[in-house]
């Protein structure tokens, strides 16, 4: 049989009101923007289709108005279920505005979700956001007032406490690949990610529903590798085809980004030595050869960065919750993606490594720390970005590096081995009480969790009793530059250290001499 090839507006007009949706992507990848954009042309000139509800599996946008941002129109969407909201500031909007029901899951419980929708399984039985916000005694996941369907509820079984995430039968999967033969078979090749494409086409197809693929290319019949078909024909209801679709939002088409061709490592210079440099290189004292390693968004984007300039980026195995695995991560329009890859997996197995303890060490930011040792990284007033994989893999890593400024909007003059204030900061991230917990101090206590916070003035160590400072970095006061700009008191070491003035120092620090072996 021949492939069903439309143009986006024919394909759009195949979604009814009121249906569910699955928009495939993450961030700039794998995303159907000329599916979405036709959603919301369609939207704008007929009202339809309307009452949607969207589920996404984390960040799809770019910061602007593109991705998410299409649907992103009063009435088009009811319900949106997300892992992370940040690159949708429009969606935001509606959200703050109480204008759409939101709620706000795992992102690798969303990936494995699929899974369990397309075997037509209740949904999916895990640890994972036990006393977090997940947690339906605290808020559920539902990130505003008009949110009130229980998604999550708590479960007994083998002897102890499980979250049981619902399925959530799906109508429509709007997905993207690179090329697609006469038969309807697509590939990936050009992908900077595999994401769940197939786990979302089952779900949906074996619901009786519709999958809607965007491709950059036909080839004849049996022209592609069978290794490289990611959608068998049969789950593929309609083809729109588009040329001109950008890998991420921050790359045309690199082919270092799919591993196709590789990308020699010495064209990334160093970055500028300021506060995040200072904090990057200080977590990369962490590292150990061999490390299997996840690096999150913010900061610890910056560490292979580091690596590459102390010549031990070959000495980890850096990944990334999409599915990427080896190389060096990309970071911001091309966060997800990674130049020169080792492997790319689809991002559910990727969580199921990390949900069974497989990272050793997870390099995460946090926004709000405070004296018990929860971090909040998801929300902010009235505003609620999301967690995105923080949660899966904040909990299960053997080892959690946050790491984040002491003090947002600080000036400094960094040189010479030493930290210099030149102006204070606006906003204090060390508080008494977070506003919610992404990150559970007393769960990591319970599991004699090592989890450390490192910030450009000084280091912190989570013990039985709370936080404790353990470094201070080498110019700064202890009370005056430190404590003072905390909301709360952490406990001092008594041996507190000086951080290392290479640290503070321009050029290579010589690291490869002081890492452990394991």
């Amino acid at each position: 049989m021949k492939a069903r090839i439309l143009t986006a507006e024919e394909a759009v007009h195949l979604i009814g009101d009121g249906r569910t949706v699955i928009v495939g992507g993450s961030q700039g990848m794998g995303v159907a923007d000329t599916v979405l954009a036709a959603i919301n042309a369609r939207y704008r000139a007929e009202a339809h289709p309307r009452d949607l509800t969207v589920i996404h599996t984390t960040g799809v946008g770019d910061f602007d108005s593109k991705g998410m941002g299409w649907l992103a129109e009063e009435g088009l969407v009811r319900r949106v279920i997300g892992g992370n909201y940040g690159p949708q500031p429009r969606f935001m909007k509606l959200i703050v505005a109480n204008k759409v029901e939101a709620y706000n899951l795992p992102q690798g419980v969303l990936s494995q979700l699929y899974r369990a929708m397309a075997a037509k399984q209740p949904g999916v039985l895990t640890h994972v956001g036990l006393d977090t916000y997940m947690d339906p005694r605290n808020t559920g996941a539902k990130m505003n007032a008009v949110a009130r369907d229980e998604l999550i509820e708590v479960v007994q079984a083998a002897g102890r406490e499980w979250l049981l995430y619902k399925s959530l039968p799906a109508d429509v999967a709007i997905l993207r690949g690179t090329t697609a033969d006469e038969e309807g078979n697509v590939s990936l090749e050009e992908e900077a990610v595999t994401l769940e494409t197939l786990s979302i086409a089952q779900a949906v197809h074996n619901n009786g529903g519709i999958v809607i693929c965007q491709v950059k290319r036909l080839a004849p019949k049996g022209h592609l590798l069978p290794q490289s078909v990611r959608l068998p024909c049969f789950l593929v209801d309609a083809l729109v085809l588009d040329p001109d679709a950008w890998q991420t939002w921050g790359s045309k088409y690199d082919p270092s980004l799919s591993g196709q061709v590789p990308r020699p490592i010495s064209t990334l210079a160093p970055d500028p030595l300021s506060e995040r440099r200072v904090i990057a290189r200080r977590g990369a004292f962490e590292l150990h050869r061999g490390a299997v390693v996840n690096l999150g968004v913010g900061i610890s984007t910056s560490i292979p960065n580091v690596c590459a300039e102390e010549g031990i980026d070959d000495w980890f195995y850096l990944t990334v919750e999409s599915g990427v695995v080896g190389g060096v991560p990309g970071s911001g329009l091309n966060f997800g993606a990674a130049y020169n890859p080792r492997a790319i997996l689809d991002q559910a197995y990727q969580f199921d490594f990390y949900d069974g303890g497989g990272l050793d060490t997870a390099f995460l930011s946090f926004a709000e720390l405070d004296p018990e040792g929860n971090v909040n990284v998801t929300k902010f007033g009235n505003r609620a970005d999301g967690c995105g994989g923080f949660i899966n893999i904040s909990q299960n890593a053997k080892r959690v590096v946050f790491m984040g400024t002491l003090v947002a909007g600080a000036k400094y003059r960094i040189g010479e081995g030493m930290l210099a204030i030149l102006e204070e900061g606006r906003t204090r991230k060390c508080v008494p009480a977070v506003q919610q917990v992404s990150f559970s101090g007393r769960r990591a206590r319970e599991r004699s969790q090592p989890v450390m916070y490192v910030t450009e003035r000084a280091v912190f160590r989570l013990e039985p009793e709370g936080v404790v400072m353990t470094e201070i970095a080498p110019g700064l006061r202890l009370a005056e530059d430190v404590l003072a700009h905390m909301d709360f008191a952490p406990a001092v070491d008594p041996a507190l250290r000086t951080m290392d003035a290479r640290i503070f120092r321009e050029g290579a620090m010589g690291l490869a001499n002081d890492l452990p072996s394991a």
